[in-house]
């Protein structure tokens, strides 16, 4: 056994470990994974499969593949083939061949025959919607059917002929003799076979019945020796029917010719089911901004809202392969979810994490314009290129995938392409990128100003942009040191190869896309596809085999189509942005944008007023005025000595927004000065970048310079964004800022190392919450009672509680989901 018996483990394995510790199945474990090939699978199946193929190599034991088709009129070989490239992409082998249900379709009539000599079997000849009536209801028991009572022999009778094919679709079943009031309905004389004239892709017309699930599935379990038999939820309630089915049909099983045959896994006697398989559930994975059901997504696909079950919207495997989405990321999704009790709503931004931290370190990183303005350097000499060397990986990526050199020549030209967006002719305040008259760095290449625009005289469309390059800033430096307001990337007009982009983003508008409407189609995503045909690559992009994944700079993960043809060569699909711009995207639309919050930070600062978390209270510390007006009255005398802090004191306020204050605690020293542009860069915002420094860093200083700091601007623009792009909170990023004062280090790294990373999944919260309500039963019952503004202490304990990892607003929602739950 591996690791599994070191690390905290979840239920299903502690399961395991108990029975691998008592000698049960002679301490074997065989488990299986039983999809019906009635679809493609999705992103719930892939935690399914992780749960199978990881409990069983954990364990040193083995995994079947066995195909649930006991429905012909929606299974194809299709699906098959899907299914195991599915499970062979995302890293698992089965062991032997794929076994079908459809192979054991003699043992399993054979049991059935046996049931019904043995007297606990009978051929009903009611209606489906008779049987229906006549069920019961959750409150009340069924009525018994007038044919329950029909003798053995005629039962044998009908059920033979049913077999020979005499029957219409509908005319008879096969029901288990149980009990028509257990408070347990899957328990109501369940239907075991049905008659179903249609042609089954692997028996053909053999075969006019066919078994239901919860006959096949247990017995095939025990035909096969599976040890262990892992089910999602909703088959909690058939586990009694599981379970009754292998007992009753144990005397029968070691007389049936059939069953030592049928056998895959072994263990115990020949057809003695001894020890017998054992069902267990686990919650289902559904993922917010999509629908889990294979007959919905059969829906879009038949209904051309998709481009087939691969279209990278989907949330089915080979959608996500065809968009990108790496194997080790879904296994990594899969861990992090975890094995839970209870159903539960997975953000996507977790998924979405998992993808970025996977392609951030194996997908080699170029640069690509999206949406290409000209740029015409004037002063570059005509019909002359060259090449500048950029790194494919940055310096944090330790071991980059086999195969590709440290650098590419990216040819620089007279004429380029950059982003329209990275221009603007009016800019407005904070705008950090080209503008007339304006230098700005291209990304590994020089500075350049731009002097002219020119126009669409029919349009007013700027078209054109004119400027010149300083050729003593090559790589990006200039001698003199001076700085300038932003990085662009850019690419060559004569030398880059055209492509087309595709910009994937949610499938669906609303993370319970079938909640609140009355048809799930209401809330598709009208804006889910975006098709870019104009887009301009380097060419290092351009020989690359189809799904070689790439960070385009500035703009996000792509990955080459893996479609077939050589049309799909030059095809690029957006896997996933380098941020989560949809719920920036979503709370601008709510009024509430992240960067008016920023703003407000960075004007309401208090001038490195200590804190409860760093230097605790100060009792005998100055006002707050008098501190202003001594920080101010520093920064202005140390401005006075140098004309390089009175321009970055303007220009930090002119090109980044920041307020007065801030520019003024920032320009004290040159250190400090130095330090906040370093930290700059285009995944941050200047004024959350200010609001650190000032409020975080410069109270745990300690007495030591900026410069004496064992980490540099780039390491702290790195937590900011971290804690911008959601990532980690607040609390757990002052963690991280301590550790980095005492030993320096990369901020990203340290959170993986400590498990510090954002705590979104609803599952992995509800035990907390679960816990806070008990332990606060008082405050509880006050909040119902009509005290609702205590939903704030419930959320500080819970952030108390997971050391700050807690996304708050998931908290909020399982606490307001509780409490309101438990109301009378």
């Amino acid at each position: 056994m591996s690791s599994s018996s070191t690390r905290k483990q979840d239920f299903i394995r502690q399961i395991v470990t108990r029975d691998v510790a008592s000698g049960l199945h002679a301490g074997r474990v065989l488990t299986r994974f039983p999809p019906e090939p009635n679809g493609f699978l999705h992103i719930g199946h892939a935690a399914a499969i992780c749960l199978d193929f990881g409990v069983a190599e954990e364990f040193g034991g083995t995994t079947t593949l066995r195909m649930d088709d006991t429905n012909p009129t929606t299974e194809d070989p299709l699906y098959v083939e899907a299914i195991a490239e599915d499970i062979r992409w995302l890293g698992f082998e089965w062991e032997g061949e794929i076994r079908y249900a459809s192979d054991y379709f003699e043992a399993l009539y054979q049991l059935a025959i046996a049931l019904t000599e043995d007297g606990h079997a009978y051929v009903d000849s009611q209606t489906e919607e008779e049987i229906r009536r006549h069920r019961g209801t959750v409150t009340a028991p069924g009525s018994p059917s007038s044919y329950r009572d029909r003798s053995v022999d005629e039962n044998l009778d009908l059920f033979r002929r049913m077999r020979a094919g005499e029957f219409e679709d509908g005319a008879h079943v096969l029901r288990a003799k149980i009990d028509m009031a257990s408070p347990n309905m899957k328990m109501r004389d369940p239907l075991l076979y049905r008659i179903r004239h249609a042609h089954h892709y692997r028996t053909g017309d053999e075969w006019p019945i066919y078994p239901m699930y919860d006959w096949a599935h247990g017995l095939s379990d025990a035909i096969e020796g599976i040890t262990h038999s892992f089910c999602t939820l909703e088959f909690e309630n058939n586990r009694e029917l599981y379970d009754w089915g292998v007992e009753y049909t144990r005397p029968a099983a070691a007389r049936i010719e059939d069953i030592p045959e049928a056998r895959g896994g072994g263990g115990g006697e020949p057809g003695s089911w001894d020890p017998r398989p054992r069902q267990y559930e686990f919650a289902r994975v559904n993922l917010a901004y999509t629908v889990m059901s294979k007959r919905k997504l059969l829906t879009l696909v038949n209904e051309g809202r998709v481009d087939g079950w691969n279209d990278p919207r989907m949330p089915t495997l080979a959608g996500m392969r065809r968009r990108g989405v790496t194997p080790a990321a879904i296994r990594a999704f899969a861990a992090q979810v975890g094995i839970a009790k209870a159903d539960k709503r997975v953000d996507i931004e977790t998924l979405e994490s998992a993808v970025r931290a996977d392609l951030n370190q194996v997908a080699p990183r170029v640069m690509c314009v999206m949406r290409p303005l000209r740029v015409v350097i004037e002063n570059y000499p005509e019909g002359e290129s060259e090449h500048l060397d950029a790194p494919y990986f940055p310096r944090d990526v330790e071991h980059p995938p086999a195969g590709w050199p440290e650098t590419r020549g990216v040819p620089f030209s007279r004429t380029l392409y950059i982003e329209r967006e990275d221009f603007s002719e009016d800019p407005p305040k904070g705008f950090r990128r080209l503008a007339p008259d304006r230098e700005v760095r291209l990304r590994y290449a020089y500075f350049i100003t731009c002097n002219e625009v020119v126009k669409d005289p029919a349009t007013g469309e700027v078209v054109e942009l004119h400027c010149t390059y300083d050729p003593a800033t090559r790589g990006g430096n200039a001698p003199d040191g001076r700085k300038v307001s932003g990085t662009i990337h850019w690419v060559s007009a004569e030398e880059s190869i055209p492509i087309e982009a595709r910009l994937y983003d949610r499938l669906f508008s609303d993370p319970d896309p079938e909640g609140g409407v009355e048809d799930f189609h209401d809330n598709l995503n009208p804006s889910s596809l975006e098709v870019l045909t104009g887009s301009r690559a380097e060419p290092s992009a351009a020989d690359a085999p189809p799904g070689t994944n790439y960070q385009f700079e500035r703009v996000g993960y792509f990955v080459l189509d893996p479609g077939r043809g050589e049309e799909a060569r030059r095809v690029f699909n957006r896997t996933v942005t380098l941020r989560d711009t949809w719920g920036r995207r979503q709370a601008e639309r709510a009024g509430e944008g992240r960067g008016r919050a920023g703003r407000r930070a960075a004007e309401s600062y208090d001038s490195a007023e200590p804190t409860e978390s760093t230097a605790g209270p100060a009792p005998t510390a100055p006002s707050r005025s008098v501190r202003s007006k001594r920080f101010s009255r520093s920064g202005a005398d140390a401005r006075e000595r140098s004309p390089e802090l009175r321009e970055k004191f303007q220009r930090f306020q002119a090109e980044h927004g920041l307020a007065e204050d801030a520019a003024n605690l920032l320009t004290r020293d040159p250190a400090s000065a130095a330090l906040f542009e370093r930290a700059l860069t285009e995944e941050v915002s200047a004024s959350a970048v200010a609001n650190w420094i000032i409020h975080e860093l410069r109270g745990v200083l300690g007495g030591r310079a900026p410069q004496e700091l064992p980490f540099g601007g780039e390491e702290l623009g790195a937590l900011v964004a971290l804690v911008e792009g959601g990532e980690i909170s607040q609390p757990v990023a002052k963690r991280v800022l301590e550790r980095m004062l005492e030993e320096g280090g990369n901020p990203r790294e340290i959170v993986e190392e400590e498990g510090l990373g954002r705590i979104s999944d609803a599952s992995a919260l509800t035990s907390v919450v679960e816990g806070l309500l008990e332990a606060h039963r008082e405050e509880a019952a006050r909040y119902r009672a009509g005290q609702e503004g205590l939903i704030g202490f419930f959320v500080g304990q819970g952030m108390r509680e997971t050391s700050g990892r807690a996304d708050p607003e998931v908290l909020k929602r399982l606490l307001l989901e509780r409490l309101r739950h438990s109301l009378p």
